[in-house]
C-alpha cells in the first residue's frame, strides 16, 4: 500500500491517498444528495438501497483508509505538513481540521444509526416499502445491551491493534472517545424518541440532519485539502 504515498493524480501536491480520499468524499456526498432527493420524491426502494450501499461503502472505505493506513494524520502532528504561516496554521487550518474530524466521527456514528433506524422503521405494504408511522421506542435494557456489546467490540479491536501495531495513549484515547460518543448518542436517543415518537418522523428529521453533516464535511474536507495541497503545500504530499 506504499503506492498511496506516491504523487497524486489530480495535479496538486497531494499524494495518491489524499487525492483518492477527496475523490471518494465527492462521490459519497453526491450519492447521498441523490438519495436525499429520492427520499423527498418518496422513491423508497431506490432511496433505501442507494443509502444503504453508499453508507456501507463509506464505512468500509473509512476503516480501510483512515484507521489502518492512518494517512493524513501527519497534518495534525506538526506544521511540517502545512506551508503557510504559523498564525494561519493555528487560527484557521487547525480549527477547521478539528471541526472536520469531529464531524467525521459524528457522521460515522450517524451512518450506522441511520442504517439501523431505516431497517427498524420500514414496513412493506404489498411490494412497496414505506416508513412506519407507529411509535418506535428503545428501552433502557436494549440501550444497555448495545453499549455493552459496543464496549466489548471496542476492547477487542483495541487489543488487536495493540498486538499488531503496539500500544499508544493516542489509540486508547480514540477508542475511549468512540465509546463516549456512542454512549452520548444512545443517551440522546432517549430524548429523541420523546420528541419524535414516530419512527418515520424520527427517520426523516435525523436523515436531514445527517445530510447536513455530510455536506458540511465535504466543505471542510475540501477546504483542508485545498489549503494543505494547493495553496500552502508543505513537506508532506
Amino acid at each position: 500500500m506504499e503506492w498511496l504515498k506516491d504523487p497524486g493524480f489530480l495535479g496538486t501536491h497531494a499524494t495518491i491517498g489524499a487525492d483518492l480520499s477527496q475523490l471518494m468524499a465527492t462521490l459519497f456526498t453526491g450519492l447521498f444528495i441523490i438519495g436525499w432527493v429520492q427520499a423527498r420524491k418518496r422513491q423508497a426502494d431506490a432511496h433505501h438501497w442507494l443509502m444503504f450501499c453508499g453508507m456501507i461503502a463509506m464505512l468500509a472505505f473509512f476503516v480501510a483508509y483512515y484507521l489502518f493506513r492512518q494517512l493524513g494524520v501527519l497534518a495534525v502532528e506538526g506544521k511540517e505538513g502545512f506551508g503557510g504561516s504559523q498564525e494561519l496554521y493555528d487560527h484557521v487550518f487547525i480549527p477547521v481540521l478539528v471541526v472536520h474530524i469531529i464531524l467525521v466521527i459524528i457522521g460515522l456514528v450517524m451512518a450506522i444509526y441511520m442504517i439501523i433506524l431505516g431497517f427498524r422503521t420500514q414496513i412493506f405494504v404489498g411490494d412497496r416499502r414505506q416508513l412506519n408511522e407507529a411509535p418506535l421506542v428503545t428501552t433502557w435494557k436494549r440501550i444497555g445491551a448495545i453499549l455493552g456489546a459496543t464496549t466489548v467490540l471496542a476492547l477487542l479491536a483495541f487489543a488487536l491493534r495493540g498486538a499488531t501495531a503496539g500500544f499508544s495513549m493516542r489509540k486508547l484515547e480514540v477508542y475511549v472517545g468512540f465509546l463516549i460518543l456512542v454512549a452520548f448518542v444512545l443517551g440522546i436517543e432517549t430524548t429523541i424518541q420523546r420528541l419524535w415518537p414516530s419512527g418515520a418522523r424520527r427517520h426523516r428529521v435525523l436523515g436531514t440532519f445527517t445530510m447536513i453533516i455530510y455536506c458540511i464535511l465535504f466543505v471542510t474536507g475540501t477546504f483542508t485539502y485545498t489549503m494543505l495541497y494547493i495553496l500552502y503545500p508543505g513537506k508532506i504530499g
